[in-house]
């Protein structure tokens, strides 16, 4: 075989080689979605579990308005849209679980932060249906009721708390309620001041009637 040959078959088996060049692109069919996999499919998160991210989100928007109330300087609007953000996130929550009573705790802290008390009392309520132990919602149920001026249903909230065991929550619930009186007899003294400046005026308008038809 003449070298010409040898030359010719080792050009021709170089070329029927493929190259490796090849290997280091990228391939022309794409691989498979990962999510598609059943490995994927099952680390997706569950219901509960993006409830539960929703829930994170509103209780952090809670406790950043929180903070700002309590500042040197409290930021009120901050805060209230802070409240509002923490409803409609712990309303995602709920739309996902729709039995994710803590939820249910926050939305009725954050209505009652915002003044809106008949929402605040619903949520509460709603939360305390479907978990009946949930003391945390007992505590903030019967300062909310209490605030509203149901003195009743905050002290059997109380009663409730100290069935529970609750010691801590109980004593911050007597707490607001050892306080009422006081705001009450204030509200009261206020009233009567009124009440006594309204009728005081009739009086000093009779006297003076009847000062002139004296002097007549």
């Amino acid at each position: 075989m003449t070298a010409r040959t040898l030359l010719s078959l080792a050009l021709l088996a170089l070329l029927a080689t493929p190259s490796f060049a090849n290997f280091s692109g990228k391939p022309e069919t794409p691989p498979s979605n990962p999510a598609s996999s059943p490995e994927a499919s099952s680390a997706k998160k569950t219901p509960r579990q993006e409830a539960e991210a929703w829930y994170n989100d509103a209780y952090e928007d809670v406790t950043k308005a929180k903070e700002m109330l309590s500042a040197e300087k409290p930021d009120a609007k901050k805060a209230n849209k802070l409240f509002k953000r923490a409803i409609e996130r712990a309303t995602e929550a709920l739309q996902l679980d729709k039995e994710y009573y803590e939820a249910l705790n926050l939305q009725g802290f954050s209505w009652r932060k915002l003044g809106d008390y008949e929402k605040s009392l619903a949520a509460y309520s709603a939360c305390l249906a479907l978990q009946p132990d949930y003391a945390p919602a007992r505590v903030y149920y019967g300062q909310a009721l209490l605030e509203n001026g149901d003195r009743a249903g905050a002290e059997t909230q109380l009663v409730e708390l100290k069935r529970l065991k609750a010691d801590d929550l109980a004593k911050e619930l007597e707490t607001s309620l050892a306080s009422a009186p006081a705001m009450d007899e204030a509200k009261a003294g206020k009233n009567g001041h009124k009440e006594k400046s309204s009728k005081s005026k009739p009086e000093s308008k009779d006297a003076g009637a009847s000062g002139t038809s004296g002097s007549r």
